[in-house]
């Protein structure tokens, strides 16, 4: 996966930070959108670890709980809600088939993304945001506070300087008119009565703690030290940071990173405006509220750019409806479950179809029109029943040219027991090569999805590939990806799959 894309950045998901929650939108999009459910699942084994607290019960439990509530009762539930539900929304955008061409975070949003493209496991992600959380308030939870200035940063600095108080920072660049300051509260207070004087508005941010301030430098070490012990993988997506300035690298140390960001200020306008001038024209916040959408707009006033809220409420509507909509007539997701994919292919799961139509949408449709114009000239001459259409070039491979009689070849029903162990070596290769990850990750009982970072979606894909190389029959309606998760379990189901079926074995394992 190339961690710097050049070229061919079309859309960005960016993921919120402090603030980036509703408890409302969240609670309403859980009611059709089961992702929402096995996220928050997998967030509640560590929770309760940790906690002994399910953050599942705390947010959908009958308290209603929202931002406020957290922050006032459960610092560690308001960081562990942003971060679940930044992540709820990208499984669900991904079940659409929404696939991203590059990932951003905002401060705490920087972990989600990390996350998302498959750094760490959902739990660890966890862990990292609980850990953030407790080194500070290790510290005595330095007692310090975020305000929003509607100024520059520019002038923002210069208002700092007239107080000359070295804890004082810049936390985050938003657009030409926000920055927001994080500090000490009684110094903060100050900042307020000046910029009063100046007739420069100032709003509270809601957050646990001052974030990206130089107070919190002693926490970083201890910090550091802990996600060093976790693991760290290969990116499948590209991430870029609004913190370094830059694409995170394979080579980088992300707890040492990571570990930056508690001093280091966000440029999330430099951020935005770096990705529109890679060619970035659909900006989907992948998260709670719409506080990103709105920045995004701002940054790019005047460009023709899309900037997409999910799980905010709009009018009183579930901002994610409207945004999957707005995904589905620019095709960068697939038809809505009840239209196309009711009719098609009623049983099976929609996260499947999504990624099906994702990669052979157009191909199905190709296939439809051409038939659709052979019945057509055959009603138009009386001719009758029509002669079935070609299939397009689009949606088949060429044919490889017939074997002599007297040779053996791949396309010859392969020898009953299929060794296992060459299969599993060809399917390592397979994953390896779409991927761009190093074959040794594939050990046999290591996750796709919780170790290795690859999604559902890109499971899916493998899997027909696979399933197209190796001659398996359709599979069974009621087949459930999850149970496949790890190279050996998946190496097994196409072994069975072949010996049942009499399957081929495939030309070549890397052709």
């Amino acid at each position: 996966m190339p961690s710097n894309p050049s070229t061919g950045v079309t859309t960005a998901f960016l993921f919120p930070g402090q603030g980036g929650f509703d408890g409302e939108a969240l609670r309403r999009a859980k009611e059709r959108h089961p992702q929402i459910g096995r996220v928050f699942e997998r967030l509640d084994a560590v929770t309760e670890e940790l906690y002994a607290s399910r953050i599942s019960e705390v947010l959908f439990g009958e308290r209603k709980a929202d931002l406020r509530d957290l922050l006032d009762n459960d610092p560690w539930a308001s960081q562990v809600a942003i971060y679940g539900a930044g992540l709820a929304a990208y499984e669900i955008l991904a079940a659409q088939g929404a696939t991203p061409d590059v990932l951003a975070g905002h401060s705490l949003g920087e972990i989600t993304a990390l996350v998302a493209a498959g750094a760490f496991s959902v739990e660890d992600g966890v862990r990292i945001v609980a850990q953030r959380v407790a080194v500070i308030e290790r510290q005595g939870g330095v007692d310090g506070r975020m305000v929003a200035l509607a100024a520059s940063a520019e002038r923002t600095r210069k208002l700092l300087e007239l107080v000359d108080e070295p804890l004082l920072a810049v936390a985050t660049e938003n657009h030409d008119e926000q920055t927001v300051v994080s500090g000490p509260a009684k110094i903060l207070d100050r900042v307020v009565a000046i910029a009063g004087q100046l007739d420069v508005g100032a709003i509270e941010i809601d957050t646990p703690f001052p974030f990206h301030t130089p107070a919190l430098a002693p926490a970083a070490p201890e910090f550091a030290a802990y996600v060093r012990k976790l693991d760290q993988h290969p990116l499948n997506r590209p991430v870029y940071s609004p913190i370094l300035q830059r694409y995170y690298e394979p080579g980088d140390v992300l707890a040492e990173l990571l570990a930056e960001h508690f001093t280091r200020p966000v440029r999330f306008a430099a951020a935005v405006r770096h990705l529109r001038e890679s060619g970035a024209e659909v900006f989907v916040e992948a998260g709670g509220r719409a506080a990103l959408s709105k920045l995004v707009a701002k940054v790019t006033d005047g460009a023709e750019v899309r900037s997409l809220p999910t799980l905010a409420l709009t009018g009183g509507r579930l901002a994610l409806d409207g945004t999957l909509e707005a995904l589905r007539e620019a095709g960068l997701a697939a038809p809505e479950r009840g239209g196309l994919a009711e009719l098609l292919a009623p049983s099976v799961p929609s996260d499947v179809f999504a990624a099906y139509w994702s990669e052979r949408g157009h191909m199905v449709l190709e296939l439809v029109r051409t038939e659709l114009d052979a019945f057509r000239k055959s009603a138009e001459t009386g001719r009758g029943e029509p002669e079935p259409a070609a299939e397009p070039e689009a949606a088949s491979e060429p044919a490889a040219p017939a074997p002599p009689a007297s040779s053996s070849s791949a396309s010859e029903p392969r020898p009953e027991g299929y060794d296992r162990e060459r299969l599993f070596e060809e399917l390592r290769t397979l994953y390896a090569e779409a991927l761009e990850y190093p074959e040794d990750v594939f050990e046999d009982e290591v996750q796709l999805e919780a170790e290795l970072g690859v999604d559902s979606v890109k499971q899916v894909e493998l899997l027909s590939r696979v399933s197209s190389r190796y001659g398996l029959p359709p599979r069974e309606s009621g087949f459930r990806l999850a149970t496949y998760n790890t190279m050996g379990k998946i190496t097994d189901f196409v072994l069975e799959q072949m010996n049942d079926q009499g399957a081929h074995a495939p030309a070549s394992a890397t052709g």
